[in-house]
């Protein structure tokens, strides 16, 4: 398997932490009933950990499925090189890296560090951009 393959499987399990992570500290404040019950009551205002986690979750969801595209466009078309696959374990490493960044409530590193992640998800997408011109 690709470097770039791997790193889209430890992507999928770094989602299900996101989920898990996030969903534990929203049960801690809304206790277990919440969390197996039908969760149709409002509830209270989050507690800012709770809404910092929820805010990471959100953030990963909204770009995993660029890297997941872009991982797989590579890899389908046989453009994987070292680049791309330094761009995907950049890509991870950072996503790695900003979640408890934005759990501990850091703004700029974490806003550095999403950039960076950005920076991954290029690297991937490079050849396959570059090859459709040429």
């Amino acid at each position: 398997m690709t470097v770039e393959l791997s790193v889209l499987a430890w992507g999928c399990i770094l989602g299900i932490a996101h989920i898990f992570i996030a969903v534990r500290f929203k049960t801690r404040q809304y206790g277990t009933k919440w969390n197996v019950g039908a969760r149709d009551q409002d509830l209270p205002p989050p507690d800012p950990i709770v809404g910092r986690l929820a805010r990471a979750q959100a953030n990963f969801f909204e770009t995993f499925p660029i890297m997941a595209a872009a991982i797989l466009i590579v890899a389908i078309a046989g453009l994987g090189s070292r680049w791309t696959a330094a761009g995907a374990l950049l890509w991870l490493a950072a996503r790695i890296v900003y979640l408890p960044l934005y759990a501990a409530g850091i703004p700029v590193i974490r806003t550095i560090v999403f950039m960076i992640s950005i920076v991954g998800i290029a690297m991937v997408l490079r050849p396959a951009l570059t090859a459709s011109l040429g």
